[in-house]
């Protein structure tokens, strides 16, 4: 019976790391693909306009992770 009931938590800890990990990732390419260091660009030169799209992609990146481990 505990084991019926533990499944649907061990799943949903696994695709979460899952996603984390895979959203990580994403970040990663874009920075390398970018010409400059964005974390410090965001950070040290309060960049705006550079926030604003690099929310924009974690917030896409995740939705289309989400969909894709939800089904």
């Amino acid at each position: 019976m505990e084991a019926l009931t533990m499944k649907p938590f061990l799943a949903s800890i696994v695709f979460s790391l899952l996603g984390i990990i895979i959203l990580l990732i994403a970040y990663f390419i874009i920075e390398r693909l970018t010409p400059e260091n964005t974390w410090n660009e965001i950070s040290k030169n309060n960049n705006t306009a550079l926030a604003i799209v690099f929310a924009a992609f974690i917030i896409g990146i995740s939705m289309i992770i989400s969909a894709a481990i939800h089904g």
